[in-house]
């Protein structure tokens, strides 16, 4: 069950000796709920949502094109707060071309054929979320949707816990290094100096780039950080 496993966690979290916290038992979490991959995203300070933890071979990816398109459930999830409940994601009524263009067919293309997401979020304050997926279509169970939810509601304790708890309240659930999209800032603020333009403005072009040439954002900025992609002109390297 999520609950005895996010107990056993709150008891880590309280001894554990390092600078963040014990990683989440996001593993144990999507075998009780019957999901293949589990990823949490954190939106600090309403900004852009991050991936912070994650299980799941698909996972990374899953939140990559998302982030790469700059929509999809897991993102509305974490903004706006919103409960998504996609059981059959080749069922456009719920899952539409216009809602999120472009996005259906690489989530097919990755094998996901069902996704879920749960905001971390105290009213209408959104804080993250916590989004699963499957291989397999198919609606979670009364029970499960009842573990979901408390899962999320006790993330979101978690949450507000390390956020009021100084000295790094930026730093909510694993050290910034450890976030699986570090790297993309990296190459932003490394675009944004080279480039002599903003960081928003560098990230637009970052994405850009992924999109257009149909590679995964996290790829891309591992390019840029390795000198072997230049934006201004795509088609030269640097010396």
């Amino acid at each position: 069950m999520p609950e005895r496993a996010m107990a056993s966690y709150l008891r880590t979290l309280r001894t554990h000796p390092g600078p963040g916290p014990a990683p989440l038992p996001l593993e144990a979490c999507a075998r009780s709920l019957g999901l293949d991959g589990l990823a949490l995203l954190l939106a600090p300070g309403g900004n852009n949502p991050e991936l912070v933890q994650s299980f799941g071979e698909r996972t990374t990816a899953l939140e990559d094109l998302q982030l790469t398109q700059g929509q999809g459930p897991s993102l509305d999830a974490a903004r706006h707060g919103m409960v998504l409940l996609l059981p059959d994601l080749a069922d456009t009524s719920t899952f539409a071309p216009t809602r999120w263009p472009g996005l259906p067919g690489g989530v097919g293309d990755l094998g996901v054929r069902a996704m879920f997401t749960f905001p971390l979020r105290i009213g209408v304050i959104a804080m993250g979320a916590l989004t699963g997926h499957r291989t397999r279509p198919g609606p979670l169970s009364h029970d499960q949707l009842a573990e979901a939810f408390g899962l999320a509601d006790t993330l979101t304790q978690i949450v507000i816990g390390r956020a009021a708890r100084p000295p790094e309240p930026s730093c909510l659930l694993v050290d910034e290094p450890g976030w699986e999209f570090a790297e993309v800032h990296q190459a932003t603020g490394l675009l944004s100096a080279q480039l002599g333009i903003t960081c928003a403005q560098a990230l637009r072009q970052l994405r850009g780039h992924a999109y257009s040439h149909d590679r995964p954002l996290l790829a891309t900025a591992r390019d840029v950080l390795a000198y072997q992609l230049r934006l201004d002109d795509p088609d030269k390297r640097w010396p």
